[in-house]
C-alpha cells in the first residue's frame, strides 16, 4: 500500500467568498482583480507584473524538484497555494481541464462535448509560477468572433449571424517559454550567375554559368522567450495564430487570478518542449547563417551548432475558446486573450467556390472552342486559339490558388 501523504506537505486550500457579503467571487478582466457581483466587493492582485524578468530556470534535477514538489514551495513562494478547483477528464477528446468546485455543468472547452468525467487532480506536475491575466472581456469576444467569421467572401453569407458563438469559455493555457544562446560555424558553397562568351562551329557565342565558391562564418543568436504550447489538444496552427503574447505582462502566479475561470496542465511535458523548441532554435540560426552567404543560392550547407545558457519557465496564457457547429459539423475558433487575436475553423461556401472558377475559367474555354471554330478561317482562328489558351491557363493558375485556400479555411 502506498504511504498516505504527509499533510504537512500539504498546500493551503483557499475559497473565493466576498467577505462582505459571501458570495463567490471571480476575477474580472476588466477590473483587474478580484470581483463579487452581489456586492461591487473589489480585491486587488496581491503581486505586481514582473514581465520579462520573470524568473527562468535551468534544466537541472534539482530546479525540475523544486517545481514538482509541494514541499519546496513554502513560505519563499506564498503563490503556490492549492485552490478549491476540481479537475474533469473528456471522455471525447481526453483533454484534462481543471475547473471551479462550484461550477456545477461543464463543457469540455477543447471538443464541445459533455461527456466528461471527475478524476483525481495528479500532484506530480510542475508548477506554474507565472502567468498573463486575461485582458480582452468574455463579452467582447462575440464582436470580435462574428467581424472574424464574415471577413471572407469564401465563407457562408450567414455564418456571422450564428446563435451558438457566443459561448467563449476562458481558460488558462500551459505554455513553455525557452531561452538560449546559440554559436554557430557554418561552410558552404555559394553560386554566382555569370555570363560567359565561348567559341562554337566558328562563331562565338554567351551562355549562362553558375560558378560555386566556399564561403564560412560565425553565428551567434540570444533567442529569448521562444513561446512552446504544453497541449497537444489544440491545433498546431490555431495556436500560432494567436500566439503573439506581450510576455512584459507576465506576473507571479495568484490563485486569484483563476478564479471563476478554467484552466489546463501541460500534457506536452518539458523534455519533449525542449526538443521542438530546440528545433526551431535550430532552424532560425540556419537562417541567420544563409542570410550571410553572398548569394542565395546554396548547396553543401553544414553547420556544427551548440547550445549555452539554456532556461525555462512553464507558464498559463489567456485564451478563449469555442466550438460551434455549422451544417452538422464541428468548428473552433481561438482568441487571445490578452491582445484579442483570433484564429480557428471557418466553413468554405463550396458552392461560391465553383461558381467562381466556373467563371475565371470560360473565357478561355470559350475562345479556344471559338478559336477551333474558326480555324479554317485562317489566322484569326489560330491567335483567338493561342488567346484563349493563355486566357485558360491564367484561370487554372488563379483557380489553384482559390481552392487550396478555400480548402485551408476548411481543414486547419
Amino acid at each position: 500500500m502506498p504511504a498516505p501523504p504527509d499533510t504537512a506537505l500539504q498546500q493551503e486550500i483557499v475559497g473565493f467568498k466576498c467577505p462582505q457579503c459571501g458570495a463567490t467571487t471571480a476575477f474580472s478582466a476588466a477590473d483587474k482583480g478580484l470581483t463579487c457581483t452581489h456586492c461591487g466587493y473589489y480585491e486587488a492582485p496581491q503581486k505586481a507584473v514582473v514581465g520579462k524578468t520573470a524568473k527562468q530556470l535551468e534544466f537541472t534535477t534539482d530546479a525540475l524538484k523544486r517545481e514538482a514538489l509541494p514541499e519546496f514551495n513554502t513560505s519563499d513562494d506564498s503563490s503556490f497555494v492549492k485552490t478549491t478547483r476540481k479537475e474533469l477528464s473528456c471522455q471525447s477528446c481526453g483533454a484534462l481541464t481543471s475547473i471551479p468546485l462550484d461550477s456545477l455543468a461543464h463543457t469540455c472547452p477543447f471538443c464541445g462535448s459533455n461527456n466528461v468525467i471527475q478524476r483525481q487532480e495528479p500532484h506530480d506536475l510542475l508548477q506554474p509560477r507565472f502567468l498573463i491575466p486575461f485582458k480582452i472581456l468574455s463579452s467582447d469576444c462575440l464582436e470580435i468572433s462574428r467581424n472574424w467569421l464574415g471577413s471572407s467572401w469564401i465563407t457562408p453569407t450567414n455564418l456571422h449571424n450564428l446563435a451558438n458563438v457566443n459561448s467563449f469559455s476562458g481558460i488558462y493555457l500551459p505554455f513553455w517559454t525557452f531561452h538560449a544562446i546559440t554559436r554557430a560555424q557554418w561552410k558552404a558553397e555559394v553560386g554566382h550567375i555569370k555570363r560567359e562568351r565561348y567559341f562554337d562551329n566558328g562563331e562565338w557565342r554567351e551562355r549562362t554559368v553558375v560558378e560555386w565558391h566556399w564561403e564560412s562564418g560565425n553565428v551567434r543568436l540570444n533567442i529569448e522567450d521562444l513561446l512552446v504550447p504544453g497541449t497537444s489538444r489544440l491545433s498546431k496552427l490555431i495556436l500560432s495564430g494567436i500566439k503573439n503574447f506581450d510576455l512584459n505582462e507576465l506576473a507571479p502566479y495568484e490563485p486569484s487570478y483563476l478564479a471563476g475561470l478554467q484552466a489546463q496542465a501541460y500534457d506536452i511535458p518539458l523534455e519533449q518542449a525542449w526538443d521542438t523548441g530546440r528545433a526551431e532554435m535550430r532552424e532560425k540560426t540556419r537562417q541567420t547563417c544563409l542570410s550571410q552567404a553572398s548569394n542565395t543560392q546554396v548547396r553543401n550547407f553544414s553547420m556544427n551548432l551548440d547550445f549555452a545558457d539554456e532556461s525555462w519557465r512553464y507558464v498559463l496564457l489567456p485564451v478563449y475558446l469555442t466550438n460551434f457547429m455549422y451544417d452538422k459539423q464541428s468548428y473552433q475558433v481561438m482568441i487571445n486573450g490578452q491582445n484579442g487575436e483570433i484564429a480557428g475553423q471557418r466553413p468554405a461556401d463550396w458552392n461560391k467556390v465553383w461558381l467562381v472558377i466556373a467563371v475565371l475559367l470560360a473565357p478561355g474555354l470559350l475562345l479556344g472552342l471559338l478559336g477551333l471554330i474558326t480555324i479554317p478561317v485562317g489566322g484569326l482562328g489560330v491567335g483567338i486559339g493561342i488567346f484563349g489558351f493563355i486566357l485558360l491557363i491564367i484561370g487554372l493558375v488563379i483557380s489553384f490558388i482559390l481552392y487550396n485556400k478555400a480548402q485551408s479555411i476548411d481543414d486547419i
